[in-house]
């Protein structure tokens, strides 16, 4: 077979599973959560069964220890942060309003001159911008919504999931011989090392921004709440949990905890530093610390490429799009760089003959 019949191949291949992603988009999202989960405990299996446990009771094991420990977690934090979060958004108006009067009190002028006259007639403006934003996130998470009614309820996806990551992780070898065996044998090297370099980025950046995203969140909702903040376990681990999405999670979060505290302890500013002060903590450790430890150098995904394929990913096929960005970003990165290489390579850059 030709090299273009067989590219033409691929590329109708790769249509029609698109294609299907789109039709089939509200009953895949147990079945990508599933296999999401199994990529993600299949290393804890491994080390299970070279320990001598057989592979099946390792991945029992291991799926239900999740599920409880899920489970758990929803019975203890759920009815905290509903509670936070309804309380949060009933008070955001007198947040806002605590906001404009220290920014326009006539005692500090030096505060008036930064920020301008025009903030004192802002309560409309600032009702509009905070409108415009709702209505911008309630359209994005519509959509996400939308393509995320995979199943019934949520109770059945709880339920669907576990199972569907059981079998992928009491599989996942035979799983990965099977694709292997049906890579095309002349370009097998090539496809092998292009695979390990998208294993590689996607689990550096899966797992290891995984336990980021966890420990930020434990440590933000533990500092904020000792500090006295209120919001401080909703905002903390809010924070914590979107920081995957590079800059989103820590401005996010600091914008609404130093807003609220300058909303609450002011003029007490010792507080609102202390505030500040953890968040800047949190970001120096995130740098500094776990991101070269759990995530390392390797990733390759750069910071705008990964937000656009999450809104964009999301915005087209809903929260089994959200759940395929990173892989797919990650997949897309190295081929993208395979291609580049072999182009710098290629008479089309050097100008020689073959």
């Amino acid at each position: 077979m030709s090299l273009q019949r067989q590219i033409t191949f691929w590329l109708a291949a790769l249509a029609v599973l698109i294609v299907a992603m789109w039709l089939l988009g509200e009953v895949l999202l147990p079945f990508v959560a599933g296999l999401a989960l199994a990529y993600l405990l299949n290393p804890l299996t491994n080390r299970l069964e070279r320990l001598g446990l057989p592979r099946l009771a390792a991945a029992l094991i291991i799926v239900s220890v999740v599920v409880l420990a899920f489970i758990l977690l929803i019975l203890l934090v759920a009815p905290v942060i509903g509670a936070q979060l309804a309380a949060f958004i009933e008070d955001i108006p007198g947040y806002v309003r605590r906001l404009q009067a220290l920014l326009t009190d006539p005692s500090r002028p030096w505060l008036s001159k930064i920020v301008g006259d025009r903030f004192a007639g802002a309560d409309n403006s600032v009702g509009d911008l905070v409108s415009q934003g709702a209505g911008f996130a309630t359209s994005f998470l519509g959509k996400v919504w939308a393509g995320g009614r995979a199943v019934i309820s949520i109770f059945s996806l709880l339920v669907i999931t576990p199972v569907v990551a059981f079998y992928f992780i009491a599989d996942w070898p035979q799983i990965i011989a099977r694709l292997d065996r049906l890579v095309p044998r002349p370009y097998h090297g090539t496809v092998v090392v292009l695979a390990c370099e998208t294993d590689a980025a996607i689990a550096g950046f899966l797992r290891g921004q995984t336990l980021v995203c966890l420990l930020l969140g434990l440590f933000y909702a533990l500092a904020l709440s000792l500090v006295g903040l209120n919001f401080g376990l909703l905002i903390g681990l809010v924070s914590g949990l979107i920081s995957f999405i590079p800059y989103v999670g820590s401005i996010t979060g600091l914008v609404l905890a130093v807003g609220v505290a300058l909303a609450q302890f002011w003029p007490d500013w010792i507080w609102v530093a202390v505030v500040l002060a953890i968040f800047l903590f949190g970001q120096f450790v995130e740098g500094n610390v776990l991101m070269p430890k759990l995530v390392g150098n390797s990733v390759g995904l750069h910071p705008l490429w990964l937000m656009f394929a999450l809104f964009a990913f999301g915005y087209l096929f809903g929260f089994v799009g959200l759940l395929l960005a990173v892989p797919l970003a990650a997949a897309i990165g190295v081929l993208v760089r395979f291609a580049l290489r072999r182009y710098l390579e290629s008479p089309l850059y050097t100008g020689e003959a073959r």
